[in-house]
This record gives C-alpha cells, sequence and structure tokens, in this order.
C-alpha cells in the first residue's frame, strides 16, 4: 500500500485519478457563478443642443 496501490488515497493521488477512496471536491461557492454580469451604467448623451 503505497504510491504503486490505485486503490489507495496516495496511489491515487500520484497516479492522478478519483475514485471511492478519492472522490472529487464539490464546488461549495456557487453564488458567483449564477450572479449576472454587473450591469454598467448606461451613458447619457447631451441633448442640451
Amino acid at each position: 500500500m503505497g504510491k504503486g496501490d490505485k486503490r489507495t488515497a496516495k496511489g491515487k493521488r500520484f497516479k492522478g485519478s478519483f475514485g471511492k477512496s478519492r472522490p472529487r471536491k464539490k464546488k461549495k461557492n456557487t453564488k458567483s457563478a449564477n450572479l449576472p454580469a454587473p450591469e454598467t451604467p448606461a451613458t447619457q448623451t447631451d441633448h442640451s443642443g
């Protein structure tokens, strides 16, 4: 059980794979992804004359 063992978390870290012993992290911060882009104020045109 070491780097060569695909069944352990250490082996999965070494190989760069995921599974039961090394699950993928779920994104917790989904607030910023769901927010629309900030609205830019409309530029005012000069209608004075």
